[in-house]
């Protein structure tokens, strides 16, 4: 089974994440902030992570460039997710390292789309 880690300090998206990336035949955890996500990558990466930009202790941003410097086994699919829609952070989260970039809200058919463009679904 895939997995994906969904990282937003909102529990409601979390919880809407969740609910689609299940019936996609996901296995989710989640994270509230950069800080926790890196923890759960550095134990056990998943195939992909659905990324807030906004965060309290660790932006997506600085945790996108953590997670990319570090000494992790395998590289997840990283998939911004987020209200910022100027080209400039689309550019920079790409350049960053970012696969792919989703704007809130989001559905299941566009969330479902951007994981095939990344491979997954």
């Amino acid at each position: 089974m895939k997995t994906c880690l969904v990282v937003d300090d909102s529990k409601v998206i979390r919880k809407v994440a969740r609910h689609i990336l299940e019936t996609l035949d996901f296995s989710v955890r989640e994270a509230c902030d950069g800080r926790e996500a890196l923890d759960a990558c550095l134990e056990s990466a998943p195939d992909v992570i659905l990324l807030d930009w906004n965060m309290p202790v660790m932006s997506g941003m600085e945790f996108l460039q953590a997670l990319r410097a570090s000494d992790i086994a395998s590289r997840p699919k990283v998939v911004f997710c987020t209200t910022e829609n100027g080209m400039s952070y689309i550019r920079a989260a790409i350049e960053a390292g970012a696969d792919e970039y989703v704007m809130k809200p989001f559905d299941r058919d566009t969330l479902e789309s951007k994981l095939q463009i990344v491979g997954l679904a």
